[in-house]
């Protein structure tokens, strides 16, 4: 009898293949392709919609058993997923351009979503820039039958904290759930050559030193304040590592940001998400599979936003905001005094807030910052330059072991995840270690205050387009505030900048 049970699209790579395939009977070697799609297929056809719990890995699928539709998101969103139902039909797919493209879509802007991203800097929460088209959240999936479409929960990064075991303990489970995350990253042997992103920070540097890449790779920059290359270099000559690093120029940067912009499918203001597609870029010259390290600060409390507390009545709106509500207000034409920045967090929020401070934040920002900035940026860029991106540190086994580890443990002696320094110093210096946050800095808050660079900024900021949107009184005082010597407005800038340049490619 035929196989009713068919794949309607898949993003992404299963890295517990093997334990998968033993489990379910599936004779390997196979290729990688025809392997995926026999375990979400045979997955499918034992667990049902329970399939996703099994899994670990990176991957976004949708997947028909003759009856419903089931589309799913790992368990913390590294893989993007967009649906929207048009004439009785329910479309998805990683590309949110791949559904507002159908012929049969309207496009019209969803003007609250730019009233929070002008808040928080980057898309978040369900809503997307386009009315009809919604974000699938992590640790989720829909089920369509035709003609009702339902949502459920599979996967909630909540914290427990276990008080009987000492931090040594835990540093210990935390190596060995890394040595078995990348023990299956070996076992891929279809992908023999892996290199990786290397920063210079503990996490790139752990995940450099315990992989199988043969060469790791950073940006730099001619600016010396921004440029950090020399860190990561000096990390990869004591691991035995190769080493690359691509100088990124100011004219470089902002020639790339159309095309990056318009591979991200929606405005993000993160700046370095140019300066990572250009680093992916580099990589694909030489390898088709790098490795990267994020996930860790989300997990493990690594940003300087998890050692500050906030008033018990706050709703902890993630680690990174970039406009005050008064900001927007003043800015926006069009602003509805009803769109609340908090409302899209609300509902995840009123189960956080029970746990410990550190632990709540770190709730928040893994289910809101870290899909809607980190991952967005990350998943986008590296699959518009062709290059399959493994984020081995955002697996969930490694999310299950910090969330049963003490608040004291993470923030331990002045540093931020220690515990995770600690487990990583068993295979990296001292220095290394414990160096403090190291990331991909760019030096843009320089290069837009720089006539010899920003004419094309300055251009859109007063465009038509601008117009529409935007009060021009209060664009022009932010703009003369920043090249007046107010640097910390640059982010501010960018943003808008960012998504006038998304809706005159798009609209």
């Amino acid at each position: 009898m035929e196989n009713t049970v068919q794949i309607r699209y898949f993003s992404g790579y299963i890295r517990n293949f093997r334990r998968l395939c033993d489990e379910l009977g599936i004779s390997l070697p196979l290729s990688r392709e025809e392997r995926e799609k026999q375990i979400l297929i045979k997955g499918f056809e034992k667990w049902g919609v329970k399939l996703a719990q099994h899994l670990c890995g990176a991957f976004a699928f949708a997947i028909d058993d003759g009856k419903k539709r089931c589309v799913f998101r790992d368990q913390v969103g590294q893989k993007q997923m967009f649906y929207a139902v048009v004439d009785g039909e329910l479309l998805c797919s990683g590309d949110i351009d791949a559904i507002v493209s159908d012929r049969r879509f309207t496009k019209k802007l969803n003007k609250r979503m730019l009233q929070q991203y002008l808040f928080y800097g980057y898309p978040i929460g369900e809503e997307t820039f386009y009315e009809g088209v919604y974000k699938l959240m992590p640790g989720h999936y829909l089920e369509w039958d035709g003609s009702e479409l339902t949502k459920h929960c599979y996967f909630k990064p909540l914290f427990k904290p276990e008080k009987d075991k000492t931090l040594d303990e835990f540093a210990e489970e935390i190596q060995q759930v890394v040595n078995e995350i990348l023990n299956e990253e070996r076992e891929d042997t279809e992908l023999p050559y892996k290199e990786s992103f290397l920063s210079g920070g503990v996490d790139s540097s752990y995940l450099l030193a315990a992989s199988d890449a043969q060469c790791a790779n950073t940006v730099g920059y001619a600016e010396e304040d921004f440029n950090e290359s020399h860190l990561a270099r000096d990390t990869a000559a004591v691991l035995g590592k190769g080493f690359r690093v691509k100088t990124i120029t100011p004219q470089e940067y902002f020639d790339r940001i159309p095309t990056v912009i318009d591979k991200l499918g929606q405005p993000l203001g993160d700046a370095s998400a140019v300066a990572f597609s250009l680093g992916c870029q580099a990589v694909k010259e030489h390898a088709d599979v790098v490795y990267s390290g994020e996930g860790i600060d989300e997990f493990f409390g690594g940003y300087n936003a998890h050692k500050r507390v906030i008033p018990s009545d706050w709703v902890y709106l993630t680690c990174s905001h970039i406009m005050s509500e008064d900001v927007v207000k003043s800015l926006m034409l069009d602003h509805d005094d009803t769109v609340k920045p908090a409302d899209p967090l609300l509902e995840m929020w009123e189960e956080a807030k029970k746990e410990d401070q550190l632990d709540s934040k770190l709730t928040m920002d893994i289910s809101f910052w870290l899909e809607g900035d980190i991952y967005l940026n990350t998943d986008r860029t590296s699959t518009a330059c062709g290059i399959e991106l493994h984020t081995p540190f955002s697996d969930y086994r490694l999310f299950e072991v910090a969330s049963r580890i003490p608040a004291e443990y993470q923030l331990c002696e002045e540093q931020n995840k220690y515990v995770f320094r600690k487990a990583a110093s068993s295979v990296l210096p001292y220095e290394s270690a414990f160096r403090k946050k190291v990331g991909f800095p760019v030096p843009v808050r320089k290069w837009l205050a720089d006539e010899r660079y920003n004419r094309s900024v300055e251009e859109k900021l007063f465009s038509e387009t601008s117009k529409m949107f935007f009060d021009q009184d209060a664009m022009k005082e932010m703009w003369d505030c920043f090249i007046g010597g107010e640097a910390l407005l640059w982010n501010r800038v960018y943003a808008v900048y960012v998504f006038l340049l998304w809706y005159d490619i798009k609209f």
